[in-house]
């Protein structure tokens, strides 16, 4: 992900379990929520926000 700086920002996967036990398919599809503050993956139900990534927030558990 890149925000305004274009600095790129990466987290472990397996932060989010229903994101590192889906399948190539349902990680490509995905979406930008409303102005960009979060991810979602329609497949998956998941959503992640951007500012809790940026917190260190990890997926449902």
């Amino acid at each position: 992900m890149l925000v305004k700086t274009s600095s790129p920002i990466s987290v472990p996967l397996t932060w989010f379990p229903s994101l590192s036990q889906a399948t190539e398919s349902q990680l490509k599809d995905w979406e930008i929520l409303g102005d960009g503050e979060g991810i979602h993956w329609p497949q998956l139900d998941e959503d992640l926000s951007v500012n809790g990534i940026l917190l260190g927030n990890h997926g449902r558990r």
